[in-house]
């Protein structure tokens, strides 16, 4: 049983640092692994934000009741919040090369990061972007076999809301997506070159065949609808909606900004491709279902269920553009996929249990149990997919106001790097027992105000005040900002001691970080020397 413990341990740092805290994965990038130049942070967002769930989440709007203007207003507000906010979470990352993981331990404490963690854990396993993946690869069996239906014999019962072809399709995505996952992610950009390409490229065709087909018959009720509801608090649930659809992202993005070459690579790639690119595949998705809606009687809010309407009502050419459209997106949906869910499922489960698991081997975890998620319940209605984005506002909306005012407020950009790999009393952030108390009520306090509202929306039988109702449709910044204030005054009032000290006494940050790299890049080369006379022994 020994001998079987030691084989199942991955490879780790040693000396004075517990095994429980560190391993290769998890400690601070060395030199040799920060590859992720401008170019692999704006293809990295090019695949996060020109896909399908983009795509539905600007044409759900208009499903909730937006007009055509109005869901536009939601999604360029929601975004240029969002890269901001995306930019501010990702600096601790970007200098001090540090994953979202470690980054909570001087927030939440030793101990009480693996909140966060898990929290983050199951989003990574909700299997969404994999069933819609599995969609794309319905499409190109449907092209091939129009009859596909009639070939696989349905054997599910109708309120799982899938057929057993679908199902297939889904598992035959997860079996293509293993090979990338395998993959370091210091060593995807070429990933990130081609399949960025293939998606952008799908979507001017898309968007250009949509409207030179249009015909005589124009937009359809989708551009021309009216309002229904307020229209001023369902555009401001929808950019919070908006925002809550990369939420996930927005919090976790430390474990891709610690692979930046430099600084400014992660904060200027990002600045520049996160709302670009979610914007447009947005408002492609608005043009294309109105442009889609007269021809097919309905509009098509789910891109590859359009893709299935062009096989049905077309020949022999319109199967064959389908399955190309249905490759591309298959593309698209492995590239956000496996670093949005199951690499970063992959990173968190590392640092929760740094002794057994590396990256490799929690992604493969994050993808195999996604399976029992049920994802193919998410996509059924619009209502639904906004009610999911809408639910991850409501807590890590929080978690992301505490993230950023811990670093910039309390800390002021000054982290004692090495004590965040120490679990004993010995770390200042071991706060109390290894738990930053003043962390758990900050997150309370800035969920609870969001809850009657959230419960009320997913269960429409439930009642409560408009009030609570509104203070929920702005769930995210309502949320960010009451947990990012009362954190900030919970330190300074009852402020913990070492952590204290440590700020006011420390150099600068900018020697804090130099200190750090040089440190950490030559503690890697001192291992790697080691290991080469090793051999030669």
């Amino acid at each position: 049983m020994d001998k079987l413990i030691r084989r199942l341990e991955v490879k780790h740092e040693g000396g004075t640092i517990p095994d429980r805290w560190i391993n290769n994965d998890i400690k601070p990038i060395e030199s040799g692994r920060r590859t992720w130049g401008f170019w692999t942070f704006h293809n990295y967002w090019v695949l996060v934000q020109s896909n399908i769930s983009s795509y539905m989440t600007g044409s759900s709007l208009i499903a909730l009741g937006l007009t055509w203007w109005q869901a536009i207003i939601a999604i360029v507000v929601g975004n240029i919040i969002a890269t901001l906010l995306v930019v501010l979470n990702s600096v601790p990352g970007a200098y001090y090369h540090l994953g979202f993981p470690v980054v909570n331990r001087y927030v939440w404490g030793m101990y009480g990061s693996t909140f966060v963690l898990w929290n983050r854990i199951l989003l990574s396993v909700d299997g969404f972007q994999a069933w819609v993946g599995g969609e794309c690869v319905y499409v190109c069996l449907q092209a091939i076999w129009p009859s596909i239906e009639s070939r696989i014999p349905n054997h599910m019962p109708a309120s799982t809301g899938m057929t057993t072809a679908s199902f297939v399709a889904y598992i035959i995505f997860m079996v293509i997506s293993m090979p990338v996952i395998y993959v370091r992610p210091h060593k995807l950009q070429y990933f990130f070159y081609v399949s960025a390409a293939v998606i952008l490229v799908f979507e001017i065709v898309l968007l250009i065949w949509a409207l030179a087909t249009m015909g005589p018959s124009g937009f359809g009720a989708t551009i021309s609808s009216t309002a229904s509801g307020t229209p001023g608090w369902n555009i401001a649930f929808g950019i919070i909606s908006t925002i809550g659809s990369i939420a996930a992202g927005i919090l976790n993005q430390n474990d891709y900004a610690r692979f930046a070459r430099r600084p400014r690579d992660a904060i200027y790639g990002q600045l520049f491709s996160f709302p670009v690119y979610a914007i447009s595949c947005s408002v492609i998705g608005i043009l294309v279902t109105a442009a889609t809606q007269n021809r097919y009687g309905q509009a098509l809010w789910n891109l590859p269920n359009l893709l299935s309407a062009i096989i049905e009502h077309g020949g022999s050419r319109s199967r064959a553009a389908a399955f190309f459209g249905g490759a591309a997106l298959v593309v698209s949906q492995i590239g956000v996929n496996v670093p949005g869910n199951a690499l970063s499922g992959g990173f968190d489960l590392a640092a929760t249990f740094p002794k057994f698991i590396n990256i490799r081997r929690g992604a493969y975890i994050t993808a195999l149990i996604s399976v029992a998620c049920n994802p193919w319940k998410l996509v059924n209605t619009a209502t639904t997919f906004l009610a999911v984005l809408s639910s991850y506002s409501v807590f890590l909306g929080p978690m992301t106001g505490l993230m950023i005012s811990s670093y910039f407020i309390v800390n002021r950009r000054r982290i004692k790097v090495d004590d965040l790999y120490l679990g004993s009393s010995g770390s200042i952030y071991w706060f109390t027992l290894g738990v930053n108390w003043r962390a758990i009520i900050a997150w309370v306090c800035g969920t609870a105000p969001s809850l009657p509202g959230f419960v009320a929306y997913v269960n429409p039988k439930i009642t409560v005040p408009d009030g609570l109702m509104h203070l929920y449709y702005i769930c995210f910044l309502v949320g960010l900002a009451i947990s990012a204030f009362v954190y900030c005054a919970l330190h300074f009032f009852f402020p913990a001691r070492a952590v204290k000290n440590f700020v006011q006494t420390a150099p600068s940050p900018g020697t804090l970080m130099a200190e750090s790299r040089e440190k950490w890049d030559n503690r890697d080369e001192r291992v790697h020397v080691f290991e080469i006379d090793a051999t030669k022994l």
